[in-house]
């Protein structure tokens, strides 16, 4: 057999229904990690669903307990062909946020898979359980085609607490780092930049929660008893917000802006589009640092955000002066942003400002990562994703969100090549969640491909651009 009875393969997977099959069984279990607990459908993913799909193709599976408190446990796979030939390692998620239940309508359920025309809804055909679906279908194609044999070895990573910031993913990684080398990470998450055409991401941007909390006195007082004499701290941290974000969302805070843009990473989004499908909000004129095209603004820069704003009672305001007020707040940002110092930098430039009564505490942090655009692999990838879907992918250098992918970066030194199959208005963590069917089917194609080319004497490991780890 060769490529094109890959591609073709991966297609019957799709056309004959055993792919809706599968992803309907697998978004079936409630899986949610975002509860504040660890409910029993993690392992049984794991067990009683991706190890009996694994085991077959050759892989040698183990259930990994979490070393971080009430953490899902993971699935370590390896299937090594020969010790001396290079490996890849993927990684996919069997969690899922919250189902919402109560949110789902017109008869849908984010526990049952459900297709309505192209849209596929449920919970997890998305993020991720429908992704990873994809590029284990694609993988077992490429065995077929090649006889048993792929050419390299490949190893499966999937944890089951992505979506409540991959507790013990880091310690997990670097415990287990001999059975997770590899020389390459291709992994499936994420949406493409638009629906039309598939895309390839190299790492992600970087995020960083924090809280800003004044706390005036023990309790509220009546405005009209005590208004003008009692300060009102939602009034002092709407000004303290202000100092870090203008009305336009430009920041303020020179050590939280980014690096300037290189030549490179300029034109390799000059041709993105950002917005324009049918689900997609219409973007804000003039918002965000000015002088930048929407492509550059997501991709290129960083963006404070306020999340969430509380002080009094929201839903049922009362004639009170509040006690306190907190805002949370998010920075996005790029490779080359000082973000392991942002609750420094805050506080001193909110004192500096007059605001050093604010109170700054950052809750949840993560690295941004950005494979070098000159990497050999780069271009491998991207002929190969035109090779498959007949046109040339959207290359965004890193997904304007966030994923782990510093951990597969840093930790194992991993060149990293994302390869998502969902798109931006694919209502992920919201009520509807929905994989779209051509794209999956495509998607197949496209994996299959890639895996296919993996054993070929072009890929980068092979033709001496690149050494494999052993």
């Amino acid at each position: 057999m060769n490529r094109h009875d890959a591609l073709a393969l991966a297609g019957a997977y799709f056309d004959g229904g055993r792919f809706f099959d599968d992803l309907a069984r697998r978004v079936a279990l409630r899986t949610e990690s975002d509860t504040g607990s660890t409910p029993p459908a993690l392992a049984d993913y794991l067990t009683h669903e991706l190890v009996p799909r694994l085991a077959p193709l050759g892989f040698d599976c183990e259930i990994v307990a979490n070393p971080a408190p009430g953490g899902g446990p993971f699935l370590i796979a390896r299937r090594v062909e020969d010790p001396r030939l290079p490996t890849v390692l993927s990684y996919g998620h069997g969690d899922v946020v919250s189902g919402q239940d109560a949110l789902w309508r017109d008869g849908l359920s984010p526990w049952q898979l459900v297709a309505r025309g192209e849209r596929w809804y449920g919970r997890g055909t998305a993020d991720n359980k429908g992704q990873h679906t994809i590029a284990l279908g694609a993988l077992e194609a490429a065995l077929e085609a090649r006889d048993g044999r792929l050419g390299y070895n490949i190893t499966w990573l999937i944890e089951t607490g992505e979506e409540a910031a991959s507790p013990g993913l880091e310690a997990v990684c670097a415990q287990r780092r001999h059975d997770l080398a590899a020389d390459l990470f291709i992994a499936s998450d994420g949406p493409r930049v638009r629906a039309s055409r598939p895309t390839l991401f190299l790492g992600s941007r970087g995020a960083v929660n924090f809280t800003l909390r004044l706390k005036a006195r023990e309790r509220g007082y009546h405005s009209g008893n005590w208004g003008g004499v009692l300060s009102n701290p939602a009034t002092v941290l709407a000004h303290a917000v202000a100092t870090l974000v203008d009305a336009r969302g430009r920041i303020l805070v020179d050590a939280l802006r980014p690096p300037p843009m290189s030549e490179a990473l300029r034109r390799a989004v000059a041709t993105l589009a950002i917005g324009g499908g049918a689900d997609d909000p219409e973007l804000s004129p003039d918002w965000g640092e000015p002088g930048l095209t929407p492509a550059e603004r997501l991709v290129g820069w960083n963006t404070l955000e306020v999340l969430a704003l509380g002080a009094g009672a929201p839903q049922r305001p009362v004639n009170a002066i509040p006690a306190e007020a907190v805002a949370h707040c998010q920075l996005r940002f790029v490779v080359g942003t000082p973000w392991q110092e942002l609750e420094r930098i805050v506080r001193e430039h909110l004192a500096a400002h007059g605001f050093g009564q604010v109170e700054v505490e950052v809750t949840l942090s993560g690295a941004a990562t950005r494979l070098d655009l000159d990497n050999p692999w780069v271009g491998w990838a991207l002929r190969s994703i035109e090779a498959s879907s007949g046109q040339p992918p959207d290359l965004l250098p890193n997904l304007a969100g966030s994923l782990p992918n510093d951990i597969f970066a840093r930790v194992l030194g991993l060149p990293t090549l994302w390869v998502p199959h969902s798109y931006p208005a694919c209502a992920q963590h919201a009520p509807h969640e929905h994989l779209l069917a051509p794209l999956a089917r495509e998607g197949l194609q496209v994996m299959a491909g890639l895996y296919w080319d993996l054993g070929e004497p072009h890929a980068p490991w092979r033709d001496g651009a690149l050494a494999p780890h052993a």
